[in-house]
């Protein structure tokens, strides 16, 4: 019994070892895992290109001006202190002679009318129309920043009121004080021309005075006597104006200056007139030394019969191409290249072109052809690039291809004469033609974008048209330019000729 205990108590239990059995499709998801994972973050740690799609379209430049209007107008005068009654409407005509208001010294009318209400006629059905016209037109043209045209549409709305209430009864009137015997004293037209009762310190003005404080409008007041209304003596009651022709005078910023150089004739569109006018456009400096602009009309004077103040925009005409971001645009330096230097030909491939350049070995001068891109060309240059990886450097030697014409000694002084008027780029390349080879050197920088079309960035050349300061118009349908579609780097600041692109 002794010896089997003991036995048992020397029995050692091993723990049995699994061998390692590795699992392929294991190893195979977690390589997955990695490669995604490490794919992942290295795209959302890489700069992102944003890209703008090249559309079709044109740049509308809306600005507003506020000109002052000038006019051959007189201020009339009272001579006698009364109650006054008006028999002409704003805005029409009065030849010499026609009777323009009465005084009533004593207020025999104004008691006349209290006594006979029937002679008091409102406001017509077709009057109140006209009100509700004015109105809405204001309202669709308001905008915040031109509040001042609150006043101006009271005023104009008063001297309709005004006009309307007091004219509709001045048949009646007339005739049931001649009936009762009332006497007053009639004023009459000493001067022809557009009668006016919106009468403000302006009428003497003239071009030669204007200074930036008459565009302040803050201290503006213009005043619009009504008919029953007592007036003092040596009061002003109406003005005449006496022509139509007519000024407009507003201020202009230097880059007014420069877009409207050496225009004669601006096209204007009036805020809430719906109305265009073309006038004859001036310049000239005010009593401040600030430059000003001047438009003269001779017409629709007396649409703006009761204004000063008028709001407008020019109207030029709209240039239309493709329109790009003014952030996708950068420069460019090029290598100028004559056009009659272009070759064709190399690896048996003859639809490559490029340029012929002449090198030189123990051998002797011989020539090898280059492929080359073409980024822009005029009637006499093609626009190179030889930078980085280019087999073209500055200083290399092009040679003209056989069968190319070589200018004559006639043609060469003749495109000395021509360089006189060039740019120095356009010179300097002429002068390295001497005899049908050609030293690269000339260079000449190009406005362009960024094309990103075929995953790398390609500069294109652009033609500006037209901007704002968001946006340029350029040209479309150019030969080495953008289309319709296109994409092209949002900012190009960050882009640079060949770089991948990641999206």
């Amino acid at each position: 019994m002794g010896n089997q205990k003991k036995k048992k108590k020397n029995r050692k239990i091993l723990r049995y070892r699994k061998p390692l059995n590795l699992n392929v499709g294991m190893i195979v998801f977690a390589i997955i895992f990695v490669y995604m994972s490490f794919s992942v973050y290295t795209y959302m740690k890489r700069e992102k290109v944003q890209f703008y799609e090249v559309v079709e379209g044109g740049i509308v430049n809306e600005k507003n001006y506020t000109g002052i209007i000038l006019r051959d107008e007189t201020t009339k005068y009272t001579d006698r202190a009364g109650y006054i009654n008006y028999y002409i409407r704003e805005g029409k005509r009065a030849s010499v002679g026609t009777s323009i208001y009465s005084i009533d010294e004593t207020g025999t009318i104004a008691a006349f009318m209290a006594e006979h209400p029937e002679a008091n006629i409102g406001l017509s059905e077709e009057n109140l129309l006209d009100l509700k016209k004015q109105l809405s037109s204001f309202s669709t043209s308001y905008q915040d920043e031109s509040f001042q045209a609150v006043y101006d549409t009271r005023y104009s709305l008063e001297a309709l009121v005004l006009e309307y209430a007091s004219f509709n009864a001045l048949d009646n009137l007339s005739a049931m004080m001649d009936q009762a015997g009332v006497n007053f004293q009639q004023v009459r037209a000493d001067q022809a021309g557009v009668i006016s009762y919106a009468v403000d310190s302006y009428e003497d003005l003239e071009a030669s005075q204007i200074s930036e404080s008459v565009f302040d409008r803050t201290a503006y007041s213009r005043a619009i006597t009504k008919s029953g209304q007592m007036v003092p003596q040596d009061s002003p009651v109406y003005k005449v104006v006496t022509s139509d022709n007519w000024s407009m005078v507003f201020p202009l910023s230097e880059e007014d200056l420069t877009k409207y150089s050496g225009e004669s004739t601006l096209k204007v569109a009036f805020e809430g007139k719906d109305l265009t006018a073309s006038g004859a456009f001036s310049t000239f400096s005010g009593t401040d030394g600030k430059t000003y602009g001047r438009l003269d009309f001779d017409k629709y004077m007396i649409q703006f019969i009761s204004d000063r103040y008028v709001q407008f925009e020019i109207v030029s005409q709209k240039v239309t191409g493709l329109k790009i971001p003014i952030s996708a645009v950068t420069e460019k330096t090029f290598y100028l290249v004559p056009k009659d230097y272009l070759a064709q030909g190399g690896d048996g491939d003859s639809s490559k072109t490029g340029f012929m350049k002449e090198t030189y070995s123990e051998q002797g001068t011989s020539v090898v052809f280059l492929p080359a891109e073409i980024y822009y060309s005029t009637d006499e240059y093609y626009y190179i690039d030889i930078g980085d990886g280019s087999q073209l450097k500055a200083g290399d030697y092009l040679v003209k291809p056989t069968g190319a014409n070589i200018p004559s000694e006639e043609e060469a002084e003749e495109g000395e004469t021509e360089a006189e008027t060039e740019g120095a780029a356009v010179q300097a390349a002429k002068a390295a033609d001497n005899g049908g080879r050609f030293q690269l050197g000339a260079n000449a920088a190009l406005k362009g974008v960024y094309n990103i079309n075929k995953g790398y960035a390609v500069f294109k050349q652009v033609e500006v048209l037209a901007s704002n300061d968001e946006y340029y118009t350029i040209a479309k349908g150019m030969s080495y330019g953008l289309s319709v579609y296109d994409h092209i780097v949002l900012d190009a600041s960050t882009m640079e000729e060949g770089k991948l692109i990641y999206q």
